[in-house]
């Protein structure tokens, strides 16, 4: 009987162990967005301790491609497995991420109201129901594809909102998007047919000369995949040149692989790293 009493305390204590010591959880939040006229759900990262704690923490939005969801992060992506062991390691700080849906918009105001969503709805309801900080500092965006073409002119547009920036394999193209890019058909742009003027009076070179006169620099992390379908290490390494041309921190990373998440879920740790650089570290409760 003893044997058995001690092999089971034995396994218990080998279990706690083998348990890791972050683990972040991934909860849903919805809400009534007056921009969009409708209900709008968000995922919520919230790290280990989150819960006891009184700490206020710096929060990343973090956006999905084209015709994507709130999910795709977490499910594809392995946002929390990553966020967790990067805590764990002290690479970044303890902070929340928030990940909603946004369609096929584009972040733009076209076919909804998504852009005065992000900046007046999600952003007030995510700092009025979470314990995030609400400096610029504590301000963090990113995103893949579509959601790298939304974090690139949320950070030039309002760069006085956000610390730092995450491109991964923005959908940034100049002049226009290739033929088979999902710009040209999702209606974002123009319908029924792709409207060339839009896109450029969308796109990043349109937000450029205001950017750089309001002289607040958002530090920003640039990628791709080399083999990308729609060549987006050459817009990647165009953005890049031009931002170091003009003497704004950036950092560029070309690796293997093509416009899948393959390279997002394997990069995304890498750049946590590098825009975190830039953040507030959680802070007593304001």
């Amino acid at each position: 009987m003893l044997h058995f009493v001690f092999q089971t305390i034995v396994i218990a204590l080998c279990a706690a162990m083998a348990a890791p010591a972050f683990s972040g959880e991934i909860v849903t939040r919805e809400f009534k967005s007056p921009a969009l006229g409708r209900s709008w759900a968000y995922e919520v990262y919230l790290p280990t301790g989150y819960e006891t704690s009184r700490l206020s923490y710096p929060v990343l939005y973090l956006l999905h491609g084209n015709n994507g969801t709130r999910r795709h992060w977490v499910e594809q992506g392995n946002i929390q497995s990553t966020a967790d062991a990067l805590i764990e390691s002290g690479e970044i700080p303890a902070a929340v991420i928030v990940m909603p849906d946004a369609g096929v918009t584009w972040f733009v105001d076209r076919k909804e109201k998504m852009e005065t969503a992000v900046i007046r709805d999600l952003i007030p309801d995510v700092e009025s129901h979470w314990r995030v900080l609400k400096s610029r500092e504590g301000r963090l965006i990113g995103g893949l594809s579509m959601g790298g073409y939304g974090s690139l002119r949320f950070a030039m547009k309002y760069p006085e909102m956000f610390a730092a920036a995450a491109l991964l394999s923005p959908a940034i193209y100049d002049p226009l998007p290739p033929a088979t890019s999902s710009a040209r058909s999702v209606g974002t742009f123009g319908t029924p047919q792709f409207d060339e003027q839009v896109w450029k009076d969308m796109n990043y070179p349109a937000l450029w000369q205001a950017y750089l006169a309001k002289q607040t620099p958002v530090p920003m992390y640039i990628n791709s995949g080399d083999d990308d379908e729609f060549m987006i290490e050459v817009e990647a390494t165009k953005l890049y040149s031009l931002l170091r041309a003009n003497k704004q921190p950036a950092e560029l990373r070309i690796v293997d692989g093509a416009h899948a998440w393959s390279v997002w879920a394997s990069t995304v740790g890498d750049a946590m790293k590098y825009i975190f650089r830039y953040s507030a570290k959680p802070s007593s409760a304001e």
